[in-house]
């Protein structure tokens, strides 16, 4: 007999930050094609986000657009409270929004650092603190989306990197803690992905043949590449792992 077995979520919700462009809108569209009520958190596209929400109904999945840029801790929450009051419940939250400042070394650019931190680390860890009641009574999942940046570093981008090491820390330190409450907790590492974040290195023809040079597979990963990772640390196929950081990155990085 043929095995036709499925990743079935629903009638699960799931909040996606950075859920309207990029990683984040190719996660939500595959955790509504899998069943999931998706929540789309998005701090300033509201075209986007309307989308990205219009895409998944079509297809035949539920899905709200909620405003809120996580760097303000009371928008975070409210962005939680709101993905939690949609459908009466949250299970998944995908940590996705980010952002890439470039500060040279010796440029003195604390702004860049203040920025990097305030959406990549503390609004991530206003979001988490603000779910983890929401996600320990559905026994749910929370999975960050960290960079291989946050393991090897990343010149002239070193607060992009020191905040996504910061989420691999935390990954880790939550796996421990929340797993007797029956919160799974992981991480996805991407390398070089194509994203509108990316858009200007990769759109150089040189510096996208110099960086695909250094990816064994030879390709930059698709938003969707990541995407499904994101989908199995959610779903029952991954639930027995907990604060491990999964790189996709095509043999770029191997971290381990």
């Amino acid at each position: 007999m043929a095995n036709r077995f499925t990743i079935d979520l629903s009638p699960r919700v799931a909040l996606v930050t950075g859920g309207s462009r990029g990683i984040g809108r190719a996660a939500a569209r595959l955790l509504a094609a899998a069943g999931a009520r998706v929540a789309i958190g998005y701090a300033r596209d509201a075209r986007a986000a309307a989308s990205a929400v219009e895409e998944i109904r079509a297809a035949g999945g539920e899905a709200v657009a909620l405003e809120a840029d996580v760097a303000d801790p009371a928008a975070a929450r409210r962005l939680v409270a709101e993905a939690a009051a949609a459908w009466g419940r949250l299970d998944f939250l995908i940590n996705n929004a980010g952002v890439w400042p470039e500060n040279p070394a010796g440029s003195g650019d604390l702004a860049a650092w203040d920025l990097a931190f305030a959406v990549n680390a503390r609004g991530v860890f206003v979001a988490t603190d603000a779910a983890i009641p929401h996600l320990a009574k559905s026994r749910g999942t929370i999975v960050f989306v960290s960079s291989t940046a946050g393991q090897r570093g990343e010149a002239r981008h070193s607060a992009y990197a020191a905040s996504k090491g910061a989420i691999i820390s935390y990954t880790k330190s939550l796996a421990t803690e929340l797993g007797p409450r029956g919160v799974r907790v992981n991480c996805v590492a991407p390398g070089w992905v194509e994203t509108d974040m990316s858009a200007g290195p990769l759109g150089d023809p040189a510096e996208r043949r110099a960086i695909e040079s250094l990816i064994p597979i030879g390709r930059i990963a698709s938003a969707e590449d990541i995407a499904g990772p994101i989908l199995f640390l959610v779903s029952d196929l991954a639930r027995h792992l907990q604060g491990e950081i999964v790189n996709v990155n095509g043999g770029s990085v191997l971290a381990g």
